[in-house]
């Protein structure tokens, strides 16, 4: 998946907001920009954190990071914030839209190794097909 690049307007909203939170160290705005998009890049691919790009930073850092928001409530907030704004619907995600594997809906393994044999499912005892 490609990378993802918040436009300027949308950032600077998005930088309006966390600013005014007084539980969020903004620091360099370069770097906050770059790890808000590192989030949405692992929302919207539904990838591994570990599989984040370097353009975003290390994987684990963004993560780290992400978590304390997540504590912090600061997510939530930025959704409540901007749910009615149609310039920002696109790029702020709700959990409907969050990929889940297959297995999570209950589908079934997919058996790893060997093909099944028609002759695997012949009994032990059972008399040979041809003579």
């Amino acid at each position: 998946m490609r990378t993802i690049t918040l436009p300027d307007k949308q950032w600077a909203k998005m930088l309006a907001f966390l600013r005014s939170c007084s539980d969020v160290y903004v620091g360099n705005e370069a770097e906050c920009r770059r790890f808000v998009e590192g989030v949405l890049w692992v929302t919207r691919s539904g990838a591994q954190w570990r599989l984040l790009p370097e353009a975003y930073g290390n994987w684990n850092s963004v993560y780290k990071r992400y978590a304390r928001w997540c504590d912090k409530g600061i997510w939530e907030r930025m959704f409540q914030a901007f749910i009615d704004q149609p310039d920002l619907q696109q790029v702020l995600l709700d959990s409907t839209i969050v990929r889940a594997h297959p297995c999570a809906a209950g589908a079934p393994k997919k058996r790893a190794g060997r093909k099944r044999k028609p002759s695997d499912a012949a009994e032990v005892g059972s008399p040979p097909k041809s003579m």
